[in-house]
């Protein structure tokens, strides 16, 4: 797991799992799993399930990465507290989820609060094989 700043201003979290590394064959296997991890959790709810990939390539413009075959977002909250309205600019959280050639990549902005970052670190660790 690779923490970076993207784009110089947005604090990501990045798992890159091949293949070979997986539990799973598919985007859609991982997304199941992560809405099972989601359901589980005491605080979490899941909100939707988006794909980026289809919607990007119904755009008259859209542009897609080459390589990239499949993109969802799963997009759920935590959301424990309401300690003032500016918290509502960092929620809900969403885990990306891209399939390329040989590897699947997992990406989440990261959270103002720890223990989010850890269950979601922890989901994201939960796609590689034993």
């Amino acid at each position: 797991m690779k923490q970076t700043m993207f784009q110089e201003k947005y604090p990501i979290y990045t798992l890159e799992v091949g293949k070979d590394e997986c539990r799973f064959a598919s985007v859609d296997e991982i997304v199941d799993y992560l809405k099972e991890k989601i359901g589980e959790h005491p605080a979490a709810r899941f909100i939707a399930e988006f794909d980026h990939y289809a919607h990007t390539q119904s755009l008259p413009k859209g542009e897609v990465a080459e390589g990239i075959r499949a993109a969802k977002n799963v997009v759920f909250c935590f959301g424990i507290q309401l300690p003032n309205p500016q918290v509502m600019a960092v929620r809900p959280r969403s885990i990306g989820v891209v399939e390329l050639a040989e590897h699947f990549v997992l990406t989440f902005l990261e959270a103002p609060v720890k223990a989010a970052n850890d269950s979601m670190e922890a989901w994201a660790r939960g796609v590689v094989a034993d």
